[in-house]
């Protein structure tokens, strides 16, 4: 995946992070893009068809025709959606990590404690 920076020359004001965007390597970015986890993929899937309507494909012809602006919308939106997700995917791995250490540091505290015991 490679971004098109080409939309963005049409911005009237500077926008530092597309200037800082426009300075990283291709492959930094395409890492960054597919680095979303399958449920997150999964989520903004059905976002999005959620958004657009859910009709099958194999039994109708479906054409979507928008402006340039609701397309914009559309598509941040997905972005943040995805930010969004990824996020809350990092915090709860933080959180499961967390855990586990804490039931770790307990479980160790615990065998130290009976090991004193039966010592003195």
């Amino acid at each position: 995946m490679v971004f098109n920076f080409d939309f963005l020359s049409e911005e009237q004001e500077p926008n530092p992070l597309i200037q800082y965007l426009k300075q990283q390597q291709p492959e930094t970015l395409s890492r960054i893009a597919q680095s979303a986890s399958p449920e997150i993929q999964q989520i903004i899937t059905k976002n999005v068809q959620g958004l657009l309507g859910m009709l099958s494909s194999g039994d109708f012809n479906i054409q979507i025709a928008t402006d340039r602006e609701n397309l914009a919308s559309l598509l941040a939106s997905a972005m943040m959606t995805g930010y969004f997700l990824s996020q809350m995917e990092q915090r709860k791995n933080l959180e499961v990590n967390f855990s586990t250490a804490e039931f770790l540091n307990s479980n160790s505290s615990s065998n130290q404690a009976e090991t004193k015991k039966e010592e003195g």
